[in-house]
């Protein structure tokens, strides 16, 4: 079972805690991480790329020119890709990018990417966060505190808008809540910082 220390916003180690073996203790699955975050990709894409092909282009529907004696290549109209204002050739339609990936898989996947984070040592767990208004000066020198070094993804229980909006200021951290959280982001970030709450919603939720 990983055991990992737990710090207090002054970065010092207050506690350490037991992490749940069959969410941070697993064996990584390269594949299943794969899959999830290709998936991910490509459903964030709108798919609504569209240009009109010879057929739907207006007008240039009979030859520019006669076929012979010109000294001009022969034309059937100019509607075609070479002329300028024709059809777009293999003109992109909008489509769905959507991959649909199974449960297990994405289970797999997020269990596999917090592991990886516990292996390499880039996963930390912090008290408890609180701000007692919005400041941006503060939330930076908790991240210092915590020799946060890269970039860090804060992985906080639910949303709290004075943590969220004194972050979001501060170059290459990101907040995001357990509801939210997703492969892409875990392995996006170096570091991964989860408030105790959190990693037991994490253990609640995917155990």
């Amino acid at each position: 079972m990983p055991k990992v220390n737990v710090y207090d916003i002054s970065g010092k180690v207050v506690d350490s805690m037991e992490l749940s073996k069959d969410i941070f203790g697993i064996e990584v699955s390269e594949t299943a991480m794969h899959s999830a975050v290709v998936a991910q990709l490509s459903n964030a894409r709108q798919g609504t790329q569209s240009a009109k092909t010879r057929a739907e282009v207006r007008g240039g529907k009979k030859r520019p020119w006669r076929q012979k004696g010109t000294g001009r290549a022969r034309h059937g109209g100019t509607v075609q890709p070479q002329w300028t204002g024709g059809g777009v050739a293999f003109a992109p339609k909008p489509r769905s990018y959507r991959i649909s990936v199974p449960k297990k898989l994405k289970r797999l996947a997020m269990k596999s990417a917090l592991t990886s984070k516990v292996n390499d040592g880039n996963f930390m767990v912090l008290d408890k966060l609180e701000l007692a208004e919005i400041k941006t000066k503060v939330a930076a020198e908790i991240i210092g505190n915590l020799n946060a070094d890269g970039t860090t993804l804060l992985v906080m229980p639910e949303s709290n808008q004075t943590i969220i909006k004194s972050i979001n200021n501060i170059p290459g951290v990101k907040t995001t809540i357990v509801s939210t959280l997703n492969v892409y982001d875990i392995l996006k970030y170096d570091k991964c910082i989860m408030t105790k709450d959190a990693v037991a919603k994490v253990e609640e939720v995917y155990v």
